[in-house]
């Protein structure tokens, strides 16, 4: 397993972590700030939100590498599947991957959706956006960008995810069966699962991202609650070990929901915070 007491150049930031992701959230700094302070803290890469790039996936790219950083990653495709599943899925979803080859990011994050209606269970929803990858994949692999499907914790189940382990999303990339698509895991989401070390041992060469946070004791929210590494009960070197020790060895991407604590911080302390806790707890 990598040592990062004293190395955090596969350090990531999600921009979700200060706010990025919704409306009304953090401190408002545009994107070019944030690549600085990035820079200043030592990180080795960045995540956007598609939300953030607009028309300047080029230039947001350019900018990153001028300052010695990488592009990371991209989230994400539109909901493929469920209820919130809007009718131009695929020409959506197309137009994220140019968005992300133009960043210049290898991997665009799946969070596939809910399930279909009139169905029961996961297996028929998961066959349907098997079916869906496969018109989309061999256009990512063109573009050079990977489709990382993530598993969502089982309470987002039926709401915004069909797939709730690694293991489930092994099972659908087996269906699609290509190279390009892949899995990101997230502590968040899968802290809880024994069988965790098992199933990535299966998924190996699959794993094209892993996602740092922790899971609070007593968390308020489902999805805004979200702990800085080291201050819940998540065993986080344990599942950096179920990830690196099949291979893995691309960037830890901190990406932390937090409306009523680091969402409300000054982003330069939350961005030392990270770099601390990830040399001290990952």
């Amino acid at each position: 397993m990598r040592d990062f007491s004293h190395d955090t150049s596969a350090l990531a930031l999600n921009t979700a972590t200060l706010g990025h992701n919704l409306d009304g959230f953090g401190a408002g700094w545009p994107v070019e700030r944030v690549i600085d302070a990035c820079a200043a803290h030592g990180f080795g890469g960045i995540v956007f939100w598609r939300r953030e790039i607009g028309q300047r996936a080029a230039e947001i790219g350019t900018r990153v590498r001028a300052a010695g950083l990488e592009v990371s990653g991209l989230c994400r495709t539109p909901y493929l599947v469920g209820t919130e599943r809007p009718d131009r899925w695929l020409d959506e979803t197309l137009s994220s991957i140019d968005m992300a080859a133009e960043l210049g990011a290898s991997v665009l994050t799946v969070v596939t959706g809910g399930t279909e209606p009139g169905t029961k269970g996961t297996l028929e929803t998961q066959k349907i956006l098997a079916d869906r990858l496969a018109k989309v994949v061999g256009y990512a692999a063109e573009r050079r960008v990977r489709l990382a499907l993530e598993p969502l914790n089982p309470m987002f189940g039926g709401n915004r995810t069909c797939i709730m382990t690694v293991r489930d999303a092994l099972n659908v990339c087996e269906m699609v069966d290509h190279d390009d698509l892949g899995i990101a895991v997230d502590v968040y989401h899968v802290w809880w699962d024994s069988d965790l070390h098992q199933s990535c041992a299966s998924a190996g060469s699959r794993i094209v991202g892993f996602h740092l946070c922790d899971w609070l004791e007593n968390t308020t929210d489902m999805l805004l609650d979200r702990g800085m590494m080291g201050d819940g009960v998540a065993d986080l070197r344990a599942i950096r070990n179920a990830v690196e020790s099949n291979g893995y060895s691309g960037p830890c991407e901190v990406e932390i929901f937090s409306r009523k604590k680091w969402w409300r911080t000054d982003p330069d302390i939350v961005l030392s915070t990270i770099v601390e806790r990830f040399r001290q707890f990952c």
